[in-house]
C-alpha cells in the first residue's frame, strides 16, 4: 500500500495562484477527501497527483517515490471522472480490459482481473452489454470497475457522483465505502457534497481559495471548525454565525452578548483574541432548543417550520433581526407565526475572532 505526500506543492495560471505552497500527508489505505466551493483548487490538486497537471513548485511523492516528473501513466494511479468516457462501441468486458491490452498485459490475466472486478461491483451480468444499455449508476460503476482493474497504488476520484440522481448517489455512496474495505487502496475523493465527506473519509481537507483551512476526521470538522468557514460550510442547516460581544464570565468561560442584550454563557477559554468588534458566536441547530414564549431565553418569532420526521428545523426570526435555525422533535407543535423561546446550550457553541480563527468549548464533543 502506498501512501501521497504533498511537499510544499503550488500551481498558478499566469499571475493567478490556485495553490500556494500546499503541504500533505496520506496515509497508505486512508479514504481522504477534498472538500471545498467550485474554483477552491480541489480538482486541480487532483489532476497535478494524477499527473494532468504540471507542479509549478513543491514535490509529489506516492509510496515515497518522487512523481511529479513523471507521465501519467507512470504514477500508479488511477483517475475516476465525473463524466464515464465509456467507449460506446465497446462491450462493458472490452471497456474495462483496454487500458491492460494497451500495456500488453496477457489475456488470461485480463479476463481475470475484469472479472473479479465485475463481481466486486455487481455487474458481472452486464460484461456484454454495451453503455448506451446502462443506467448512469450502471455507467459509474463500470467506470470504477476499469479502474480497479489496474491494480493501481491510489485511486483519485473527481466528483463521481456528481451525475448521479440523489437516490443513486446514496447508493453507490455506500458501495465505494464498502469498495474501500474490500480492496485496501490509498483513495483521493473530491467533492463539493459535504454529506459525501462525512459520509466516506477518514480525513476531510476542507479547501478555500487555493488553501487548506482544515484536515481532520469527519467530527473533528464537525464539532471543532478551525475556522468560521469551516463551521458554515460544513452542516446542514448551516452553523449560526451571530455577531456578540465578548467579557470575561463564570470559572475563566467568555461571555457572549447579542446585540439585545441576551448572554450566552459559554465553555470557551476567554482569550484576548475574542475582545473588540467582529467576534461571533457559532451554534449549530441542535445546539438551540426551543420552547413556548413565556419560557427564559432569547425570544423570537418563528417563520419557517421544515418537518423531517425524526426532527424539525425552525427558522426564528430574533430580536435583533437575525434569523436563528433551531432544532425541535420531530413531533414539534411549533407553527410559523408563533412566538417562541430559544434556550443556547454554550457548553456547544463556538467564537471565532474577527480574522474567524475558531475557539471551542473545553467540553470535547468528539
Amino acid at each position: 500500500m502506498s501512501g501521497v505526500d504533498l511537499l510544499g506543492v503550488s500551481k498558478q495560471y499566469g499571475k493567478t495562484k490556485v495553490i500556494d505552497g500546499l503541504s500533505l500527508h496520506v496515509q497508505p489505505h486512508e479514504f481522504i477527501v477534498f472538500l471545498g466551493p467550485s474554483g477552491c483548487g480541489k480538482s486541480t490538486l487532483l489532476r497535478m497527483i494524477a499527473g494532468l497537471e504540471t507542479v509549478d513548485g513543491g514535490e509529489i511523492r506516492i509510496g515515497g517515490e518522487r512523481v511529479d516528473h513523471l507521465p501519467p501513466g507512470q504514477r500508479g494511479v488511477a483517475l475516476v471522472f465525473q463524466q464515464y468516457a465509456l467507449y460506446p462501441h465497446m462491450t462493458i468486458r472490452q471497456n474495462m480490459a483496454f487500458g491492460l491490452e494497451n500495456i500488453g498485459t496477457a489475456p488470461d490475466e485480463i479476463a481475470r482481473r475484469v472479472d473479479a472486478a465485475a463481481e466486486s461491483l455487481e455487474i458481472s451480468a452486464l460484461l456484454d452489454r454495451k453503455p448506451g444499455q446502462l443506467s448512469g449508476g450502471q455507467r459509474q460503476r463500470v467506470a470504477i470497475g476499469r479502474a480497479i482493474v489496474k491494480n493501481p497504488k491510489v485511486f483519485l476520484f473527481d466528483e463521481p457522483l456528481s451525475n448521479l440522481d440523489a437516490a443513486l448517489r446514496v447508493r453507490t455512496r455506500v458501495e465505494l465505502a464498502q469498495l474501500h474495505r474490500r480492496v485496501a487502496s490509498t483513495m483521493i475523493f473530491v467533492t463539493h457534497d459535504q454529506v459525501e465527506a462525512m459520509t466516506l473519509a477518514d480525513r476531510i481537507v476542507v479547501m478555500n481559495g487555493g488553501k487548506v483551512e482544515q484536515i481532520g476526521t469527519p467530527l473533528e470538522i464537525y464539532n471543532r471548525p478551525a475556522t468560521a468557514f469551516v463551521a458554515a460550510f460544513v452542516g446542514s442547516p448551516t452553523i449560526n454565525l451571530l455577531p456578540v460581544s465578548v467579557e470575561a464570565g463564570v470559572q475563566g468561560f467568555a461571555r457572549a452578548k447579542l446585540s439585545d442584550g441576551a448572554a450566552v454563557e459559554t465553555q470557551v477559554p476567554m482569550s484576548q483574541a475574542l475582545q473588540g468588534e467582529g467576534v461571533r458566536l457559532g451554534a449549530r441547530p441542535e445546539a438551540i432548543g426551543i420552547s413556548e414564549a413565556d419560557g427564559s431565553g432569547l425570544k423570537g418569532t418563528a417563520e419557517v417550520v421544515e418537518r423531517l420526521g425524526d426532527r424539525t428545523s425552525v427558522h426564528v426570526r430574533i430580536g435583533i433581526g437575525e434569523m436563528v435555525v433551531a432544532e425541535d422533535s420531530g413531533t414539534s407543535r411549533v407553527r410559523a407565526g408563533d412566538v417562541v423561546t430559544l434556550t443556547i446550550d454554550g457548553s456547544r457553541t463556538h467564537l471565532f475572532d474577527p480574522s474567524g480563527q475558531g475557539y471551542h468549548s473545553v467540553v470535547s464533543d468528539d
